[in-house]
C-alpha cells in the first residue's frame, strides 16, 4: 500500500492505442498536459487511489534476461534521465500494440505519468505511472444557444477509477523494482499482467499467505464441499481463518494437525497440494510468515453460506470456527426422503 498524501505530478501524457487485429492505429502526442488546478486536483486522487488498498507487489520478470524486459528497460531510462520522457512514453504504447494479440482487446486512451512524493514502507520515492483507459461513459452536457438552454450527451472518462494501471517504483529489493498493478476491466488478465508488463508476484509473506488461501478455499470447493457437504466446507474455512489469526508463522505440518483430525483427510490435503503447486506453476513453503492484511483483504471475500434448494440459507460466522460442530447438525429424514439441518440456539435477534 502506498500513501499518496505528499505526491505529485512533475510529467503527464496521452496517447491512444490502438489493436492491430482491427486494423485501429496508435495515435502520440508531442507535448506533455499542462494542467489546469481543477483538473489537476481530480486527476491526482484518481490515478492514485487505487493503489491505496493494495497489497501485493510484483516483480519484473523475464525468461531470459530481466534486462530484457521492455517495461523494465524503459522505466530504468526514464528513471535515469526524464529528458527523453516523451519519447519512452511512445515506446510503452507501442509495446502495448504489439500485445494486443485478439481482436476483442480494447483500444483506448494511454496515460504515462511521472510521480514524486510517492510513499511505501515509510520509504519516498518517485515512480512511473501507466494507465490504460479502455471505457469511457455517457454524460450530459448543457449549453445556451438562442437564449435557450440544450442539452446533448457526450463521451469521457469516468473519474471514480481506472480501467489498468500499474505503478513503478524507484525503489527496488533483492528481486527488482517494486510493481503494483491494478485492473478493473480483466477480460483478459493475461494481456496486461504477462504480456504486456511481463511481472510476477513477489516472493514475499503477502504472495506466500495469499497463495495459501488460494490452496485452501480451493481445496474446501473441490474436495471438502463435494466429498462431504457445504457444512463441513465452511468449518474447514472457519478453522482455516482462526488457525491464521493464531499463529503468526504458518507451518503446513502443524496446520494439517490442529485443522484435521482424520489422517485421511491429511492425505487428501497433501495430494490436492501436489496438484495445485502443479496447475498454477508455484511452489508453497512448508513454513512462512503470515501476512495479517492479506488475511483480513481474503476473509472479507469468503462466502460461508449454505444455500439450500428450498429458497432457505444458512450464513456461518467465519469468526466462529466451533460453531457449526456445535449447534448445526446435519441429517436425512426418511419419511420425506428430503436432507435437513438443526439448529440450536438460545435467542434470537
Amino acid at each position: 500500500m502506498i500513501s499518496r498524501k505528499n505526491a505529485s505530478i512533475t510529467k503527464f501524457i496521452i496517447h491512444k492505442v490502438g489493436n492491430k487485429f482491427n486494423d485501429t492505429k496508435n495515435a502520440f502526442s508531442e507535448k506533455l498536459v499542462d494542467f489546469d488546478e481543477a483538473s489537476y486536483d481530480l486527476m491526482l486522487p484518481f490515478l492514485l487511489r487505487p493503489f491505496s488498498s493494495v497489497v501485493q507487489s510484483y516483480r519484473f520478470n523475464h525468461h531470459a534476461n530481466i534486462s530484457l524486459n521492455e517495461i523494465n528497460s524503459y522505466t530504468s531510462q526514464i528513471f535515469n534521465d526524464d529528458n527523453d520522457f516523451i519519447e519512452f512514453s511512445k515506446h510503452i504504447v507501442m509495446h502495448l500494440y504489439e500485445q494486443s494479440n485478439s481482436a476483442n482487446i480494447k483500444t483506448g486512451d494511454v496515460l504515462v505519468v511521472m510521480f514524486e512524493g510517492i510513499e511505501f514502507n515509510d520509504i519516498t520515492t518517485n515512480a512511473l505511472g501507466i494507465f490504460k483507459i479502455e471505457n469511457k461513459v455517457n454524460f450530459f452536457q448543457t449549453y445556451l444557444e438562442n437564449n435557450s438552454y440544450d442539452v446533448l450527451v457526450q463521451k469521457g472518462i469516468s473519474s471514480k477509477k481506472v480501467d489498468k494501471g500499474c505503478l513503478i517504483l524507484n525503489q527496488s529489493d533483492s528481486e527488482g523494482n517494486i510493481i503494483l498493478s491494478v485492473d478493473n476491466n480483466s477480460y483478459d488478465a493475461q494481456y496486461w499482467l504477462n504480456h504486456f508488463l511481463n511481472i510476477k508476484y513477489a516472493d514475499d509473506a503477502n504472495n506466500h499467505t495469499q497463495q495459501y488461501i488460494e490452496l485452501c478455499k480451493d481445496f474446501s470447493t473441490e474436495i471438502i464441499k463435494t466429498t462431504y457437504g457445504a457444512k463441513e466446507r465452511n468449518t474447514f474455512l472457519t478453522k482455516t481463518i482462526d488457525f491464521f489469526k493464531e499463529n503468526e508463522v504458518v507451518n503446513v505440518e502443524r496446520f494439517k494437525d490442529e485443522i484435521f483430525e482424520d489422517d485421511m483427510h491429511k492425505k487428501e490435503f497433501d495430494i490436492f497440494k501436489k496438484e495445485f503447486e502443479s496447475e498454477q506453476n508455484v511452489v508453497i513453503r512448508n513454513q512462512f510468515d503470515l501476512a495479517e492484511a492479506i488475511v483480513n483483504k481474503e476473509k472479507r471475500k469468503i462466502k460461508t453460506d449454505i444455500k439450500l434448494d428450498t429458497h432457505i440459507q444458512i450464513k456461518l460466522d467465519i469468526d466462529a470456527p466451533d460453531a457449526s460442530a456445535e449447534y448445526l447438525e446435519r441429517g436425512y429424514d426418511e419419511d420425506k426422503k428430503m436432507h435437513y439441518y438443526k439448529v440450536f440456539f438460545n435467542a434470537e435477534d
